[in-house]
């Protein structure tokens, strides 16, 4: 009996060991087609001599709370070159996400204002410690390339204390705008090798469909497009005049017998 006892308590041990054993969490995989997103800095016109931020990381945040470091071009910008117009990149990359909610702006210490010949550095506390939050709400279309424009005020942005002393309280207007469509569509049956060719005018754009008889070419030009799909034999190709593509649209040509 004793024996017994000692195997059911090694048994419930055993259990009980085993029960509080977390299960590895394995994060989505995505089949979504990647958005190219890129994100550019301008400024309004302002009276100072130059206004030097240290940008040295760009976030973006989806929808689910997916967080995506964007590849950046980390340096010391002088906000007044990107005034009346002009922009720069400071940094792209690729998102697996239907939606941009925020844009998170890291700087780095090394800011500074220039007035009447002297440089006084900016104190930017909020931003050393967690960045510049900034709300965005952006939808995406899966291929579609987007990016954003920061609109930099350094007029309100700039804050003189009393004591001669000044500090950075940004203000930054988000502009949102897609930068080019795609076409997407599918083959019948799947399994068929095939490559697919877009082409307008002098310009053509190539891809292969997938295991499931599906294509998709991203980064098109707004324009009328003719779509060649050869399959392998025995199949005969396909042709597709006028297909329309839109900035920001994504256009589904739909199921193709071949």
């Amino acid at each position: 009996m004793k024996t017994l006892k000692k195997i059911l308590s090694i048994l419930v041990l055993i259990f009980v060991i085993v029960s509080c054993k977390k299960d590895p969490v394995t994060a989505p995989q995505s089949n979504r087609e990647p958005t190219p997103y890129y994100v550019r800095l301008t400024d309004a016109p302002a009276l100072y001599q130059a206004v030097y931020v240290d940008i040295q990381g760009v976030e973006i945040t989806g929808n689910g709370g997916a967080n995506v470091m964007l590849n950046v071009n980390p340096g010391i910008y002088n906000l007044l070159d990107f005034s009346n117009g002009i922009d720069t990149l400071i940094a792209t990359g690729s998102l697996y996400v239907d939606n941009v909610q925020q844009i998170r702006l890291i700087l780095g210490p090394n800011n500074s204002v220039v007035v009447n010949n002297v440089s006084y550095p900016l104190k930017t506390p909020s931003a050393q410690q967690s960045g510049l939050k900034l709300q965005v709400h952006q939808d995406l279309q899966p291929g579609v390339a987007y990016y954003v424009l920061l609109d930099f005020d350094a007029s309100l942005s700039i804050v003189e204390h009393g004591n001669g002393d000044y500090s950075l309280k940004p203000v930054i207007r988000t502009i949102q705008t897609a930068l080019s469509g795609s076409i997407k569509g599918k083959i019948v049956p799947s399994g068929v090798f095939a490559t697919v060719l877009a082409t307008s005018g002098p310009n053509s754009y190539s891809t292969i469909v997938n295991a499931n008889g599906e294509f998709v070419i991203a980064g098109l030009p707004a324009g009328t497009y003719t779509i060649v799909i050869t399959p392998a034999t025995p199949y005969n190709p396909i042709t597709l005049n006028n297909v329309v593509v839109t900035v920001g649209g994504s256009t589904n040509v739909g199921n193709l017998n071949i």
